[in-house]
């Protein structure tokens, strides 16, 4: 398998490119192609919480296959 990129290891404390703009946009994104519309709530929580799970590994996740 070729090297990855993501998720950003280590962590870092704060990083101020994650935004609920960064989420928003990449809803609007979604939605052009397709998908339904995110809506704010539970939607947009779990799309932030999805995006946060791809970008950055955790202190319990070890390295992923």
């Amino acid at each position: 398998m070729s090297e990855r990129t993501f998720p950003i290891r280590p962590r870092p404390k704060e990083d101020p490119r994650f935004t609920v703009g960064l989420a928003l946009d990449v809803a609007a994104v979604l939605e052009q192609h397709g998908y339904p519309k995110v809506i704010a709530g539970r939607d947009l929580l779990e799309l932030q919480q999805a995006l946060f799970g791809f970008l950055y590994e955790g202190p319990d996740q070890g390295e992923v296959s």
